[in-house]
């Protein structure tokens, strides 16, 4: 049976590549929550405040819901964001995306979903690539975000990073 998951993402460039490609990557070190990942599973991608480069300003927000369109494997080549190198990594299926810093902010919802235990430390469990959330909890962020999310062609170009000067 297919589970939900939160993929978690904290870099503007990042982003940009796993819509733009319909991937996703994960460091070294970080195997358990990547294979945890399973082909057909849902996804929810989360932005973190500072996936912008302003904290202060953006607020953590579920953005998008795709589907894990392949098995998590090895990648011939990492890809490499900064300093950070991606060893392993998987093809998705983005089915929808909210409009460019829009989207479901998540700690409107913590109290209300079991993930957070405690809702005073609830950003705590986002220090992670990936986080699996309980069928309840995937019902409700699938109902709330759903009205949020448009067609993936409609909204990708958005998030592109540097975006296209026209």
């Amino acid at each position: 049976m297919p589970s939900t998951h939160l993929l978690i993402i904290g870099d503007r460039a990042a982003l940009s590549w796993v819509l733009t490609e319909q991937r996703m990557a994960f460091p070294a070190g970080r195997s358990k929550a990547a294979r945890a990942l399973e082909e057909g599973d849902e996804i929810f991608l989360y932005t973190t405040r500072g996936c912008f480069g302003n904290p202060t300003r953006d607020l953590g927000r579920v953005i998008g819901r795709a589907t894990v369109a392949s098995s998590v494997r090895v990648l011939e080549e990492p890809v490499v964001f900064g300093e950070r190198s991606f060893t392993e990594g998987c093809r998705l299926a983005v089915s929808g995306l909210a409009r460019f810093r829009e989207g479901l902010v998540l700690r409107e919802l913590v109290p209300r979903l079991s993930v957070f235990p405690d809702p005073a430390t609830w950003s705590v469990r986002l220090r992670r690539a990936s986080l699996t959330l309980p069928s309840g909890d995937a019902d409700l962020v699938r109902a709330e975000l759903g009205p949020l999310l448009r067609p993936y062609a409609e909204t990708a170009e958005q998030y592109r990073w540097p975006p296209v000067s026209t």
